[in-house]
């Protein structure tokens, strides 16, 4: 019988991709995956772009070896890669893969399974052999982790609706920037593109397989394809996945203020609201200009404040523009924040991404909390205000929907909000809502939308069904 495994995943959207990139991997070895309390062997797969995150990750693993003894415990990511010995030393870990070796995961992960260590048999490919061992506490645990990334690049297998109805493509792999706060350089390497072709063919299978909405997603997506021979950019990548398959819908994650340039705003004047998200996820950080100066972020506030009006001049009012906020940067005296506040207001905002400062080991920001850090009151006070103004933008921007018609997709519907009589879903333009009436998940639907409830979800109702795009295009054949 096969082994269970489960895989837990922290961090960002192209965690949860390489996450579920693993799972796609076992599954097609023919392998279960399974609760963590029955699991033979747990992956987990951790971020490491806050302390918080640290603390999450070995409370998890502490709790799994507590409740599951038996199960061998597998650690990668972006914790794994950074302090690699610091999880080896943690009892029930058998294993630590860093980032630099993440390819190499799910076979390790196989033969954890099987009960043999990677490296013990005389066939094993020489990647597979650990880097070193640590003796900790509950036994020897193997690490893979070195500052090479030879292995990092984890494609998915081909993706399919299935959990996940709007899976993540990762087509990026780590950053080349620099700024100061920032340890994925460290944890993920310099920036490595998903080769076109890859992308096109893990698009066409997706809807072939009835596909309705993918997400493009990469660590600093922007720059994909900068680093191919020839070159290539992300803006023509769209262009030949619009041209070449017939993806309904295609949404982009997070994507640096610069690199929205005229010719990938030009795509979202083209595409939007049809077959491109009406979404864009700006990171932002600081609205001060000394602040992003001290984070050596390559934007001044004017900026920024010309791209979002550019984007919301190339897809209209419905564009659904989000950002990540920090709060107590190194040195943030109250009139900078009070400049980041002020900025925020004058932004069309439909979401705030809001976080404290953390520092890492490692990057430039340590040092300069040790020199200058904001008191932990004076934080919390801040991300109290900061709070309270992304939900004044959220519901100023969700409630001008009130009446109108937007197109969404039907997702997987808890129990809870099935027994009430509705559907959840989620507009093309990142809102979430619920449907008053029982639809399946991965259908695309025109809904009206009536009211707001309190926690700012939409509540809708179905004029009518869109066309099923793969349906009409099958009849066509």
């Amino acid at each position: 019988m096969a082994s269970a495994f489960h895989i837990e995943n922290f961090g960002c959207r192209a965690a949860r991709a390489d996450g579920e990139a693993v799972g796609d991997r076992l599954r097609a070895a023919g392998h279960s995956i399974g609760p963590a309390t029955e699991a033979e062997v747990v992956i987990v797969n951790t971020c490491s772009v806050t302390a918080e995150a640290d603390r999450s990750a070995r409370a998890f693993i502490r709790r799994v070896h507590r409740v599951n003894p038996e199960a061998q415990i597998l650690v990668t990511g972006c914790y794994a890669q950074r302090a690699p010995e610091e999880l080896a030393s943690l009892p029930g870990v058998a294993a630590v893969v860093g980032n630099s070796h993440k390819a190499l995961a799910p076979a390790i992960a196989m033969d954890l399974a099987r009960g043999t260590s990677p490296g013990s048999g005389v066939d094993t490919p020489a990647e597979l052999v650990p880097i070193r061992s640590l003796l900790a506490g509950n036994g020897l645990a193997s690490i893979w982790a070195d500052d090479h990334f030879a292995h990092s690049f984890l494609e998915e297998a081909q993706l399919v609706p299935g959990t996940q109805t709007r899976p993540n493509l990762k087509i990026q792999e780590g950053c080349s920037n620099r700024c100061t706060f920032c340890v994925i350089p460290q944890t993920r390497g310099s920036s490595r593109s998903l080769a076109a072709t890859a992308v096109l063919r893990q698009v066409a299978g997706f809807v072939a397989a009835g596909g309705k909405e993918l997400v493009l997603s990469g660590i600093n997506l922007g720059r994909w394809g900068r680093d191919l021979s020839p070159a290539a950019s992300l803006p023509r990548l769209l262009r030949r996945i619009f041209r070449e398959t017939d993806l309904p819908l295609l949404r982009l994650s997070s994507i640096e203020p610069m690199d929205w340039d005229a010719e990938l705003i030009g795509v979202m004047r083209e595409f939007g609201g049809t077959r491109l998200a009406r979404h864009a996820h700006l990171p932002l950080q600081s609205g001060s200009d000394a602040v992003l100066r001290r984070m050596h972020r390559r934007y001044r506030p004017w900026h920024y404040a010309e791209k979002a009006a550019a984007l919301v001049d190339a897809a209209g009012p419905e564009l659904t523009l989000g950002a990540d906020v920090m709060v107590g940067f190194p040195g943030e005296s109250e009139q900078e924040f009070d400049e980041t506040c002020g900025f925020i207001r004058t932004l069309p905002f439909g979401y705030l991404h809001l976080f404290p400062f953390s520092p890492r080991p490692g990057t430039r920001g340590w040092s300069l909390h040790a020199e200058s850090p904001v008191p932990a009151k004076a934080v919390e006070e801040r991300m109290a205000v900061l709070r309270a103004l992304s939900i004044e933008k959220s519901e100023t921007h969700r409630r001008w929907f009130i009446g109108k018609e937007v197109d969404a997709i039907t997702l997987h519907t808890p129990p809870g909000v099935q027994a009430l009589g509705r559907t959840t879903a989620l507009t093309e333009n990142f809102l979430p809502l619920q449907i008053d009436s029982h639809l399946g998940p991965n259908r695309l639907v025109r809904v009206q939308v009536r009211t707001v409830d309190s926690d700012l979800t939409l509540r809708a109702t179905v004029p009518y069904t869109l066309p099923d795009l793969s349906l009409a295009i099958e009849m066509s054949v």
